[in-house]
C-alpha cells in the first residue's frame, strides 16, 4: 500500500508496516554510490551487516530524503531482504527538514539514504537542521547511511556543493581553480572515516579527475574518493571497503600543498599519487594506501601521468 500526503511544501511517499521495528544495530555503515545506476548488492550487504545476518527475520526501516523526484525507491528498496518500510520525504524547504514528524521518522529509521539530483539543495535546506542531527543518531546506533551521485557527495569532510546549481567542468578549472563553479563545504556531517575526504561521481563517464585534483588542493583535503557510475563502495565501522556494481573506484592521495593556487592562474600540483580498485576490490580508509599507485603531476593546468 502506497500512501502520499502532501503538507505544505513537503510530500511524503510511505510503503510497508507502519509500526517501529528497532532492532539492535552492528554497524555504522555508509555506501557511497556514484550515480548513473543503483547497486542493489551494495544496499543488502550494507542491510545485511547491520542487522548481523543474512537471511534472518530481523528487518529494518528505511527513509528516502531527496529535494527532488518522487517514490522511486520505495518499490526498489521493499524487494531488499530485512527491509520492514520505507518513507521518502522530498524536502524543499528548510522548515519541513525540522517538522516535528519528519524528523522523528529519520531518527527512529534504521537506514537513511540521500537520493541523486543537485546537492547545492541538501546545502540549503537540510545541512544544519533537525533532520541532519536525526540522520547522525542513525549513524551513532549502528544504523546504514548512504547516499547516490548529489546524496554522495555530502558524505565526506568536505563536499562539493555544486551551489549556485553549476557544475564544474575538469578543463575549466585546472586552468582556474577558483573558478565560481568551484564551491565547497563543510560541516554537513562528519564521519570519522570520512575524515580528510572529498568525493566525486560520475567519475569515469564525466571526466571528472581533473576537478577533484582541484577539489583536493581547495579544500586541503588528503584523500579524493572518485565512484563512477553504476558502483557503489560499503564501508563498515573499521573503515573497510569493498566496491560494488560495475567499477571501478578511484582514490587520489595528496601529502602536500599545491605549488600554484592562485585567481585566475592554472594549477601546479606535484607528487599526488592515483589507485585504480575494481569491482570486488576492497581499501580501508582508516589506512589509506602509500605504496604504488600512478603519480600525477599537474602543471600549469595539464595532468601529467
Amino acid at each position: 500500500m502506497k500512501l502520499l500526503l502532501l503538507l505544505f511544501a513537503l510530500t511524503r511517499f510511505d510503503a510497508g508496516d507502519p509500526r517501529d521495528v528497532a532492532p539492535r544495530l552492528r554497524g555504522p555503515l555508509l555506501v557511497l554510490a556514484g550515480g548513473g545506476g543503483d547497486i542493489a548488492d551494495a544496499m543488502q550487504a550494507a542491510i545485511d551487516a547491520a542487522r548481523g545476518c543474512t537471511s534472518c527475520a530481523t528487518k529494518l526501516d528505511v527513509v528516502v530524503l531527496r529535494a527532488s523526484g518522487a517514490d522511486g525507491y520505495n518499490e526498489w528498496f521493499m524487494k531488499l531482504r530485512g527491509v520492514d518500510s520505507i518513507a521518502t520525504f522530498v524536502i524543499t524547504d528548510r522548515e519541513s527538514a525540522g517538522r516535528d514528524d519528519v524528523v522523528a521518522r529519520v531518527r527512529n529509521a534504521e537506514v537513511v539514504f540521500f537520493a541523486g539530483g543537485d546537492q547545492c539543495n541538501y546545502i540549503r535546506w537540510i545541512k544544519g537542521t533537525r533532520t541532519t542531527d536525526a540522520v547522525k543518531e542513525v549513524h551513532r546506533r549502528g544504523g546504514v547511511i548512504g547516499g547516490t551521485s548529489a546524496g554522495l557527495a555530502i558524505q565526506s569532510e568536505v563536499a562539493y556543493d555544486a551551489c549556485p546549481s553549476q557544475s564544474a567542468k575538469s578543463a575549466e578549472v585546472l586552468r582556474d581553480p577558483f573558478h565560481a563553479d568551484v564551491s565547497l563545504s563543510r560541516g554537513f556531517f562528519d564521519w570519522t572515516v570520512m575524515r580528510g575526504t572529498i568525493t566525486d561521481t560520475h567519475f569515469m563517464q564525466r571526466e571528472r579527475l581533473g576537478r577533484l585534483l582541484v577539489f583536493l588542493a581547495r579544500g586541503e583535503m588528503q584523500l579524493g574518493i572518485g565512484v563512477s557510475e553504476a558502483t557503489a563502495v560499503v564501508v563498515d565501522r573499521r573503515g573497510k571497503a569493498k566496491v560494488y556494481g560495475k567499477g571501478p573506484v578511484h582514490l587520489v592521495r595528496a601529502d602536500g600543498a599545491a605549488e600554484a593556487l592562485e585567481p585566475g592562474k592554472p594549477l601546479t600540483f606535484r607528487g599526488l599519487r592515483m589507485w585504480e580498485i575494481p569491482a570486488g576490490g576492497t581499501f580501508d580508509l582508516r589506512r589509506w594506501p602509500r605504496k604504488g599507485g600512478q603519480r600525477l603531476d599537474v602543471i600549469e593546468g595539464e595532468i601529467r601521468r
